[in-house]
């Protein structure tokens, strides 16, 4: 390394440019490749400190779903902003007592078959202050019941403004049930995909993947809004969007760091590289958007903010600093080419682009985990290419699953009561239709 260091700079001020970036490719390899090590740590008593930073990071990961109607609401029209805002917040509160009652054990009960966990836990049952790991168990339910919540919530963003809200709480209820949890036991409960070897640190496959793939299905099955695409559609308050953002940001950091579900370097791994993919995303996206449309907009960099999140988080606690900034650029590059290439020219009405950001991040940084991985499991680069091909297997399933089943789900959920609001309740504004408030009186 020092001799290249120094060649670069006895090179002549026209190669300067040369020089820095074959230093800075240098620095990104010699990072990913850079030793790191983890000391295994006792688990059969509760730990204090690993406690203190689950509870911690289990309010900022519910923190994130009501960040989440924030950031949604800006993006929506103002005579629709407090049903977006309402859809994320009553999922919440929905999905908290689902979770207790049911998905809790469907999830993470003891396995039966690698399909589904038992009825163990049903309403908690057997479920106290017991270590689970370092922590107590009724912790580790209610930090992974946020994560259930914020799922289902993001998928609201494809179907915003045109879908009942009736319809929202029902195919809510019956998506997490039927489709996230089992979806949770194979990956993390001790299911078949996770018996397979299938890496996914915090949420890449049972998150992203499965609620952007659900996202799709369920904008093109609603339809599109009325006017989409001829009727200009902006934002109405991105001030709004930027503070979300800022809480989606912070929550994320307790979303990664914190499914090592201990206070140790794992952790620290995750914290780092959520930031520094978030960071790279950012920037990718700015970047592109500058030279394809000659403007950087708030708009683009907190979506590139998103696409380097959700790509580093199946990866978080798996890769390196270098491997994340590599991770973060090709989400924000992937994530722009979807959303400003391949949804007009499919047509598809996908209101905050769900599928384009969180389900193309999440299936890119499945596949990149099986490639970068070289801390507490190996992938491609390390010597075990296997990996890459249970990564694949594990992103096709979900993807498989989210599609028919959200298919299936929607269509029930339409024959019994309806899906879309009539023409007449959508050109008046949901608020107005769904919950006859308004959030603005001017």
């Amino acid at each position: 390394m020092d001799a290249c260091v120094s060649r670069a700079l006895s090179w002549p001020m026209g190669s300067l440019r040369k020089g820095f970036l074959m230093f800075s490719l240098l620095l990104i390899i010699q990072a990913i490749s850079a030793p790191f090590s983890l000391a295994a740590e006792a688990a059969n008593e509760i730990n204090k400190a690993d406690t203190a930073w689950i509870l911690v990071s289990t309010a900022m990961v519910m923190f994130m779903t009501p960040g989440l109607a924030i950031f949604y609401a800006g993006m929506a029209r103002k005579k629709n902003v407090l049903s977006t805002m309402m859809q994320s917040f009553f999922i919440l509160c929905l999905i908290s007592i689902q979770w207790i009652l049911v998905g809790y054990t469907l999830s993470f009960g003891p396995d039966v078959g690698g399909f589904i966990g038992s009825l163990d836990f049903l309403g908690l049952e057997n479920v106290g202050v017991e270590a689970k790991g370092t922590i107590p168990h009724l912790l580790f339910m209610m930090f992974q019941g946020m994560f259930a919540a914020i799922t289902v919530a993001l998928i609201t963003g494809a179907f915003a403004e045109r879908i009942k809200f009736s319809a929202v709480v029902v195919f809510s209820l019956l998506w997490a049930t039927l489709i996230y949890d089992p979806l949770c036991h194979w990956v993390w409960g001790g299911g078949w995909l996770q018996k397979l070897g299938v890496l996914d640190f915090a949420g890449g496959i049972v998150v992203h993947i499965s609620c952007g793939l659900s996202a799709l299905v369920a904008a093109i099955y609603v339809g599109k809004r009325k006017g989409f695409p001829r009727e200009l559609m902006a934002p109405h308050n991105l001030t709004l969007t930027v503070i979300g953002m800022g809480i989606l940001w912070f929550g994320w950091f307790g979303f990664n760091a914190g499914s090592a579900l201990a206070s140790d370097g794992a952790a620290v791994i995750a914290f780092v590289t959520t930031n520094t993919a978030a960071a790279a995303g950012t920037l990718t996206w700015a970047f592109i958007e500058w030279g394809h449309r000659g403007k950087p907009t708030m708009l683009g960099a907190m979506s590139g903010a998103v696409a380097g999140l959700g790509s580093i988080t199946p990866a978080s606690g798996f890769v390196t600093p270098g491997s994340a900034i590599i991770i973060g650029i090709a989400g924000g590059a992937l994530c722009y080419m979807a959303v400003t290439m391949l949804k007009p020219r499919l047509g598809y009405d996908d209101t905050l682009d769900v599928f384009g950001i969180h389900g193309i991040a999440g299936t890119w940084g499945t596949i990149a985990t099986g490639i970068f991985a070289t801390i507490g499991a190996q992938g491609l680069i390390a010597g075990n290419p296997a990996q890459l091909g249970k990564q694949a297997i594990g992103a096709l399933v979900t993807v498989l699953l989210s599609v028919v089943g959200t298919y299936v789900l929607l269509k029930i959920v339409d024959l019994v009561i309806g899906i879309r609001v009539t023409t007449e309740q959508e050109i008046e504004g949901l608020d107005l239709s769904q919950h006859e408030e308004s959030g603005y009186t001017m």
